[in-house]
């Protein structure tokens, strides 16, 4: 073999390789998209069965409804994994970071997570991760049913308590925070909406 046909095939190896690297980089699966229908439970867990089997394995471990976890992950993300709250600009550019930990699915906070992964086991459980998330969800459910009395049906409650803590709810500040009491009715209202749709899914 002359040295230029060495030359030519150590240049064809660089260029597989180099074209295999971006591929893998291009090619690799991220978290998946959104639900394309999110007033639809079933159109839901057609588009993702995982999701269903998730949910279907919370409620029966935790006792949550699935129509209200649901509808508490599609008010916290709209069913985004790596969803975030808003950065926040002081005088309108001057960067000031975000306003909670807040991350993934459930928009579960670091201590809360934290906490979650220690009580269940789950040392590895992941916010952007939904079987993770909507079990959080239902540990969170039940949280509140021991805490607060909260029963696992009362929509309205369950959130008002997941957005603003067991303690939050107790010191009663959410009863002069109309706009959260609004948020917690979309979320009732949502719940009815997929618990009405769930016994019409062909699961």
């Amino acid at each position: 073999m002359t040295k230029d046909e060495q030359g030519f095939l150590v240049g064809n190896k660089v260029v597989r390789s180099a074209l295999l690297a971006l591929c893998l980089g291009s090619c690799a699966s991220g978290p998946p998209d959104p639900p394309r229908v999110q007033d639809d439970v079933c159109a839901i867990f057609a588009e993702r069965p995982d999701w269903y089997d998730a949910a279907l394995s919370s409620s029966l471990r935790w006792g949550a409804p699935v129509d209200i976890v649901m509808a508490i992950i599609w008010r916290e993300s709209s069913f985004r994994a790596q969803a975030r709250p808003p950065k926040r600009y002081a005088l309108g550019f001057i960067p000031r970071g975000r306003p909670s930990s807040a991350y993934g699915y459930a928009q579960a906070i670091d201590g809360t997570w934290a906490w979650y992964r220690k009580e269940t086991g789950r040392s590895g459980a992941d916010r952007d991760d939904f079987e993770d998330a909507v079990d959080f969800v239902g540990w969170y459910m039940a949280k509140t049913r021991v805490s607060n009395g909260v029963g696992m049906a009362d929509a309205f409650t369950q959130y008002i308590n997941y957005h603003e803590g067991h303690r939050g709810y107790r010191r009663m500040d959410w009863r002069g925070k109309r706009w959260l009491t609004d948020i917690a009715v979309e979320v009732a209202d949502r719940a009815a909406l997929y618990r009405a749709q769930l016994p019409g899914c062909r699961l």
